[in-house]
């Protein structure tokens, strides 16, 4: 009982909840109720007018057949004013107009339901015992049209409510199987509860749709963010991987320019490095290249054939290799090395080789002639990696806006782990992260 309840008051709020906003009706929908209209119209009139000829074939019937066996003698009889009886002009039928605004209004019943509603219904009350069942079927569509269209349900609720006791006090026997009085109330109640179901199974449906699209929304949202987040990844890899060993190559560079007549050896060695940087560089980019590429679109041929598949990211195995190019460019590193006794996940031991790779490259760039410290050690299950520099000269303002450091700091949040970048007291920088190393 109490859930036929709650699913009564639910029908109820639904059917009553007031509406911002409606679409505008289709020209279709115009159309039909045009014709309807216009066919109604067409049968009240016509309905009256039988009514009309009934109602004077029953005036004139007893006088065209006379029982008297002997007429009366001849005599001037007062003859009264047809017009002045009132039964007389009930037997007239309703002014041409009324019948006419009893059906016609219809027509834009979707754009104004109110105010057809009590159009039709106040003719039609206004004809009295001219209203045939064209009457009542034309105030029930527009009772229809007022509680499905009109935005103010209450007030169109309220108004069917009236309407219907007007109706059966005025009508009579209009639904013959039914109490003279009854017939319009439930043949107008009907209408209004027919409408308030469509309604509400309309509301229903739309907020089914407006889900749907919500969750679309979302799904769309959520694939953008995806697609933002990788590309924020790729952005990264390819800042880390370009921007330490583009680096590295011009130093080399410079410096070979620099000693290429005085001393060709180390000219030479300069060369050497630049190319080493280079193929690294290559090399890890191509294996950017080969995780981006698809089942549908592999690397290109010759890619494979001259260097073979994509090896494995970079790790902290190959912190030597780095090291050796930074101090190629004439950085002085020291290295202290402790790391955990099991192996590292592949994303801790990835991050931790791009701090160190970002931190020697700031050095690089920002800081000639300084040195370098790395040290790496885990407590617990935390690894912890700090790079320190020594200051040396600053080459000039930086042009990147730290973009490398924020790459860092989002890709060790993603293993929950911390960066911290800040000068020293000796005017040097100092580079600190903090990751769980251990796989969970």
């Amino acid at each position: 009982m109490e859930r036929r309840w709650r699913m009564w008051r639910q029908y109820a709020r639904e059917v009553l909840r007031p509406e911002e906003a409606r679409a505008r009706p289709s020209r279709g929908a115009l159309v039909a109720d045009l014709v309807l209209a216009l066919l109604l119209t067409v049968l009240a009139v016509a309905a009256v007018a039988d009514l009309h000829d009934a109602s004077t074939e029953r005036r004139q019937g007893p006088a065209a057949v006379s029982l008297r066996l002997r007429p009366d003698p001849p005599a001037r009889p007062v003859t009264p004013d047809p017009a002045a009886s009132p039964r007389a002009r009930s037997e007239q039928g309703p002014h041409p107009l009324l019948v006419i605004l009893t059906a016609l209004p219809l027509a834009v019943r979707r754009r104004y339901p109110l105010a057809v509603f009590w159009t039709v219904v106040l003719a039609a009350l206004a004809t009295h015992e001219a209203a045939t069942w064209i009457t009542v079927l034309a105030c029930a569509v527009a009772a229809y049209g007022a509680l499905a269209y009109s935005r103010h349900r209450l007030a169109a609720a309220g108004g069917l409510a009236a309407a219907a006791v007007l109706a059966g006090v005025v009508f009579q026997d209009v639904v013959p199987a039914l109490p003279s009085w009854l017939g319009p109330i439930v043949v107008l109640a009907g209408a209004g509860v027919l409408a308030g179901a469509v309604r509400f199974w309309q509301g229903r449906l739309r907020a089914g749709r407006d889900r749907i699209e919500a969750l679309q929304r979302a799904q769309a949202q959520a694939t953008r963010a995806a697609v933002d987040e990788e590309r924020a990844r790729i952005a990264a890899e390819l800042h880390d991987i370009v921007t330490h060993n583009v680096s590295v190559m011009v130093i080399q560079a410079g410096a070979a320019r620099k000693v290429m007549d005085a001393e060709p050896a180390e000219s030479k060695r300069a060369l050497l490095a630049i190319e080493a940087g280079g193929r690294a560089a290559m090399s890890e980019l191509r294996h950017v290249m080969g995780l981006l590429a698809t089942e549908n679109e592999p690397l290109a041929k010759n890619e494979v054939t001259e260097s073979g598949p994509p090896g494995p990211q970079p790790g902290l195995d190959q912190l030597g290799a780095l090291v050796t190019r930074v101090r190629a460019a004439g950085i002085p590193v020291d290295v202290k090395l402790s790391l955990p006794p099991g192996p590292l996940p592949a994303g801790v031991d990835l991050a931790a080789y791009r701090v160190v790779q970002e931190a020697l490259t700031n050095t690089i760039k920002h800081a000639a002639g300084a040195a370098a410290s790395v040290s790496i050690r885990h407590e617990d299950d935390w690894l912890e990696i700090e790079v320190t520099d020594t200051g040396g000269t600053r080459r000039g303002p930086s042009q990147t806006g730290g973009r490398g450091l924020i790459g860092l700091r989002e890709r060790l949040a993603v293993y929950g782990g911390t960066l911290n970048a800040d000068h020293t007291p000796t005017g040097g920088y100092r580079i600190l992260a903090r990751v769980p190393w251990r796989a969970s």
